[in-house]
């Protein structure tokens, strides 16, 4: 029994090193650069021992990616209200701060052509729970409109203003003035939604 643990252990650490690995080369290079071959150098095992815990580069991606997922809802969970803030705010910021400053993750989460997908039954826990996150933080604007409807309207308009703000596409300096502006609208559709 104690051999089969150590060998599942290490396993598991070998995985884990080449997520780490590939994720590692992304914010140094870009997701181009990160090759099984590049990646078997880097680790210091052979190709064929990464094909047998990752079937490609796709399958490691979205191994990055679905960790990602995991750090997002740490994020979003720990993002807290300042004083005269809503939580609609607060997460919307933590959301934008960490795709600010994890690029590559982020893209392996949001940009990268991966099989991982919402709202089905396999879809995994990590990205149920960063999603529940976001619900907690619309909820109390939803009103009488579909809550996971206005929650992915909420989503995308992060996703766009994290997406055209790291592109250097939107103005600097403006980037309150348009969060305010989509919470805003989120917050008066609800009041308008009032009998």
């Amino acid at each position: 029994m104690g051999i089969q643990n150590r060998r599942e252990r290490e396993r598991a650490e070998r995985h884990q090193l080449i997520i780490d690995a590939a994720r590692e080369l992304a914010e140094e290079e870009g997701w181009d650069a990160v090759t099984t071959r590049r990646l078997a150098d880097r680790v210091e095992y052979s190709q064929p021992v990464l094909y047998s815990h990752f079937k490609g580069k796709d399958a490691i991606v979205r191994a990055v990616a679905i960790q990602g997922f995991g750090v997002l809802g740490q994020e979003l969970r720990k993002a807290r209200p300042r004083r005269g803030q809503t939580r609609l705010r607060a997460t919307a910021e933590a959301y934008l701060e960490f795709a600010r400053k994890r690029p590559a993750l982020y893209d392996a989460m949001f940009v990268q052509q991966i099989d991982l997908s919402f709202g089905t039954e396999e879809t995994p826990a990590e990205l149920r729970e960063a999603f529940a996150e976001m619900v907690a933080a619309v909820e109390p604007v939803v009103g009488q409109r579909d809550l996971e409807t206005l929650t992915e309207v909420y989503w995308s308009t992060l996703h766009g203003i994290a997406t055209l703000t790291r592109n250097a596409r939107l103005r600097t300096g403006e980037h309150e003035a348009r969060l305010e502006l989509a919470l805003g609208a989120l917050s008066l559709a609800q009041q308008e939604d009032r009998p």
